[in-house]
């Protein structure tokens, strides 16, 4: 059962006409990296590619009771964090150093929690969202 997502998304990208790619599933079963190297359309499009690919598997996924699992093409969703935490961690500098609050852009829930978990520990800062929908973004506050 351990690599069910696998294969699941391996059928997935064959009856979608891909045939050069490639699932790897992580150690706890609870990642799977796609690469996909014959479609050249993934270049633009990665991001939504994979929230629809990820969308099918975990109505798959969920239709068997089997775990959920997240799915990162082509390195995006990995690239994406790197950058989520780069951008936490200059707006941390700068709440300290100005001693104010630092909206960042809105974000999906998932990229949120990046936010609030990557600056968690930090005991000069404090992390909180705002706003509604697709405007809902993290402020990162200065303890005062």
């Amino acid at each position: 059962m351990h690599n069910e997502a696998k294969t699941i998304l391996e059928e997935i990208l064959s009856r979608m006409g891909f045939s050069d790619f490639s699932v790897q599933q992580s150690e706890d079963g609870k990642r799977c990296a796609v690469f996909v190297n014959d479609a050249p359309f993934l270049s633009r499009q990665v991001a939504g590619f994979m929230l629809d690919l990820d969308t099918v598997l975990r109505l798959i996924l969920k239709k068997k009771n089997l775990p959920f699992v997240f799915v990162d093409v082509n390195n995006y969703r990995k690239e994406r964090e790197e950058i989520i935490i780069k951008l936490a961690k200059a707006a941390a500098r700068k709440a300290l150093a100005e001693k104010t609050n630092v909206p960042l852009p809105p974000m999906n829930a998932y990229e949120r929690m990046i936010v609030h978990t990557e600056l968690s520990l930090h005991p000069e800062l404090k992390t909180e969202s705002f706003g509604e929908g697709p405007n809902r973004h993290v402020v990162i506050r200065p303890f005062q």
